[in-house]
């Protein structure tokens, strides 16, 4: 958070990508810097997963993240 925060902050636009077991601590951490960023949140876990899983998961997540960074 600090990061896109920092970015943003020099005028870098960005957004995150972060599993869903991080939502409440993104929204806690961007309420005490006064920084709500751009963030795509994907299934929890990320480890552990095959390959196939890791694609299948970015394919979902694919056309969020585009509009993320286009927007």
């Amino acid at each position: 958070m600090h990061d896109i925060a920092d970015l943003d902050a020099r005028g870098i636009p960005g957004g995150m990508i972060a599993t869903t077991a991080f939502e409440e601590a993104a929204r806690a951490q961007g309420e005490a810097l006064g920084f709500n960023p751009a963030i795509v949140y994907v299934p929890h876990p990320i480890q552990d997963r095959t390959d196939q899983e890791l694609r299948d998961i970015a394919d979902r997540a694919l056309d969020s993240v585009l509009a993320m960074i286009t927007s």
